[in-house]
């Protein structure tokens, strides 16, 4: 009889132990679901339920339904402002990819490799990422600056004056230089993403193939950035969510109104001025109806970009 009671009692023991941690896990994150339901999914929902409603000023009028949307699409200056300011977000994803990430990650390698200053030089690279985007951006306007700007004095002062120019001011560049400041200011965030992902990696499967004869680039290509690609999933996501929400650096650079002539102009800017600037009686409504479509695409295209990085790393791995 006690043969058989002991197992029942080790089992309840066993139990009563999970049901405690699984309680202590929940206090834990209590205070992170409070925050998210208070700062994040109360907003949300608020902003969508505010964008059916016609406002004069901040009283609720009648249900509108769907026609704060169609105002987006069909009216002006919406209709213009939002497929320019769309392309632009999509320009400065484009910019990162290529220059923040891929940089990034090469950097990443080099420091991997090179076991001497590489604390210093993660935090060089991290430490313009842990500045405000707003400080960022008007060190840089000021830097540019056709007057006094030391960017110009430089091109100058070598020879270069043909490439000395108001950056700011030209609409064929001004866009170029939110792109390139933005993964200058972010370029810290893949190095250490990377640099974590690296460390992950067990020497021995690279020091096989350098044994098998296989050169720096081939085991980079083969072993290391397949390993690499859960890393390069969630950089590459993040990077999505922050240019399609980028907000300080542009407003730095080139104001509410996205200046030169529309040149900066993001999808955030433009809920800024329709909240804010506009003037409009319906002000909430229409940057209501803004903010959710913004959002919905930016988690619609979030979950597609998830699957299919998860599909390729299953079909390489």
């Amino acid at each position: 009889m006690s043969a058989i009671a002991v197992p029942k009692v080790r089992a309840k023991r066993v139990t009563t132990g999970v049901t405690l941690s699984r309680r202590a896990g929940m206090v834990f994150v209590l205070p992170a679901l409070v925050l998210f339901a208070v700062f994040i999914a109360y907003p949300l929902l608020t902003a969508l339920s505010y964008s059916f409603f016609s406002w004069t000023g901040i009283v609720r009028g009648d249900f509108a339904g769907l026609d704060n949307y169609v105002t987006l699409f069909t009216k002006l200056p919406y209709s213009t402002d939002i497929p320019n300011a769309f392309v632009h977000n999509i320009l400065l994803f484009v910019g990162a990819m290529v220059f923040q990430n891929t940089i990034g990650l090469a950097l990443a390698t080099l420091l991997h490799r090179q076991r001497r200053f590489k604390r210093f030089f993660q935090t060089m690279y991290t430490l313009p990422y842990l500045v405000s985007p707003l400080v960022i951006g008007y060190l840089w306007s000021l830097m540019l600056s056709p007057l006094f700007g030391p960017v110009n004095a430089v091109l100058r002062a070598v020879g270069l004056d043909a490439l000395a120019q108001p950056w700011l001011g030209n609409p064929q560049t001004a866009i170029w230089v939110v792109v390139i400041v933005t993964a200058w200011q972010w370029i810290g965030f893949p190095v250490l993403l990377y640099g974590a992902a690296l460390g992950g990696i067990p020497e021995e499967i690279d020091e096989a193939a350098s044994l098998d004869g296989a050169t720096s680039w081939q085991r980079f290509r083969t072993i290391t950035l397949p390993m690499l690609l859960p890393a390069i999933g969630t950089v590459s996501v993040l990077t999505f969510i922050g240019a399609m929400e980028a907000f300080p650096i542009p407003y730095a650079l080139g104001g509410s109104q996205g200046n030169p002539a529309g040149a900066t102009d993001v999808l955030s800017l433009l809920f800024y001025r329709t909240a804010f600037e506009s003037g409009s009686s319906n002000a909430i409504g229409t940057s209501s109806a803004i903010a959710t479509l913004l959002f919905l695409f930016i988690f619609g295209v979030s979950i597609l970009i998830t699957v299919l990085l998860r599909r390729v790393e299953r079909n390489l791995l």
